[in-house]
């Protein structure tokens, strides 16, 4: 996708997606540019609003209180397995906009090609993308293409803006966690990042480990219907877990206490983190979520994330606690007690 003021189809060769290569001149504003979205782009992502051609997307929102996200997406390698960079940059911009509790209605997407870069990976990744959109029910509706000189880029980079609406009476946020409330989470912890790291290292493991790239709005709206109360939503990308526990913990003023026997990780994801030397708990995640509600809340809320697909391997994990240092600890397997502390460091780069 990019911005265009001209609708001209009369192109005197198709672009070669097969062995073809992103040129400098598809990103220039010209017939290049022009050709590069209606044969790729447009062919792929179409709908009514992409359609209009313009350089924005015109529509009328429903009733509630909006929600806006915009993340940049960089990984390495772009494909991996359980996804690609396109389908990631659809399920994370989704993921940060219903973590309010919203409903996402709309995409925006902007591409950062290499010159040089495959038109048939690009295909690949904005086929990926379009098929994310629609399964999720959130279209792609404008868009913008910058292409930089071979050497300057990373292949591809890509930005998404998600927009959502907020149904009257849901206030979830970050600085909600009260002492007494259960901390909960939506399935097991790590894959994402251990999947990212095995390939691209090119690790063999007796069980392939896939990331859990997946949009997470049908699971918040089921939650949200069975527990309107529920106090914070957050997605434990970057830093995984921990770090997460440790911003909603300074947000909300608060202290978390946590069971590791309680915490859901695949035994091949603790095998891979224990033989690399990593802390699951720091692993980023795609399709996870973390929740919390109040005590009381907790076992409708449980009850209603385990009957999601996305959902089934959910467990409470812990609770909040008052705590002016805002520290976020966690009863070991063994019974001793640990700090969890923030992320020092970046583990797993190039991995959101």
């Amino acid at each position: 996708m990019a911005k265009r003021g001209s609708t001209d189809r009369g192109f005197t060769a198709r672009l070669d997606l097969r062995n073809g290569a992103v040129e400098m001149g598809h990103g220039a504003g010209g017939r290049a540019m022009a050709q590069l979205i209606d044969e790729l782009f447009q062919r792929h992502l179409d709908n009514p609003l992409l359609r209009q051609h313009n350089d924005q997307a015109l529509f009328t929102p429903p009733p509630g209180r909006l929600v806006i996200s915009t993340d940049g997406h960089v990984i390495t390698p772009l494909f991996f397995p359980g996804g690609d960079i396109g389908s990631l940059a659809v399920h994370g911009t989704i993921n940060d906009v219903a973590m309010a509790g919203a409903r996402p209605l709309y995409l925006a997407a902007g591409f950062v090609l290499e010159e040089g870069f495959p038109l048939a990976d690009l295909d690949r990744l904005v086929a990926s993308m379009a098929a994310a959109s629609r399964s999720a029910g959130v279209p792609i509706v404008t868009g913008d293409t910058k292409v930089v000189e071979r050497g300057k880029g990373d292949g591809c980079f890509i930005t998404t803006t998600g927009l959502g609406v907020v149904p009257d009476g849901v206030a979830i946020s970050g600085d909600q966690a009260r002492p007494g409330d259960a901390v909960l989470v939506s399935g097991s912890l790590g894959d994402h990042g251990v999947a990212i790291l095995s390939q691209r290292e090119g690790l063999g493991f007796a069980t392939e480990i896939r990331s859990d790239s997946a949009a997470l709005h049908d699971l918040v709206a089921a939650m949200v219907a069975a527990v309107p109360g529920i106090h914070c939503l957050r997605d434990p990308t970057r830093g995984g877990l921990a770090t997460t526990l440790n911003e909603l913990a300074r947000q909300s003023g608060v202290g978390m206490r946590l069971r590791e026997a309680a915490i859901p990780i695949q035994p091949a994801v603790a095998a891979a983190c224990e033989l690399l030397g990593l802390d699951p708990l720091y692993v980023a995640n795609e399709g996870k979520l973390v929740a919390i509600c109040a005590a009381d809340d907790a076992d409708i809320l449980l009850a209603a994330m385990r009957a999601h697909p996305l959902g089934a391997q959910a467990a409470r994990i812990g609770e909040v606690v008052a705590d002016p240092h805002r520290f976020v600890q966690m009863e070991t397997r063994f019974g001793g007690q640990r700090i969890v502390d923030w992320l020092a460091g970046e583990p797993l780069p190039r991995i959101c």
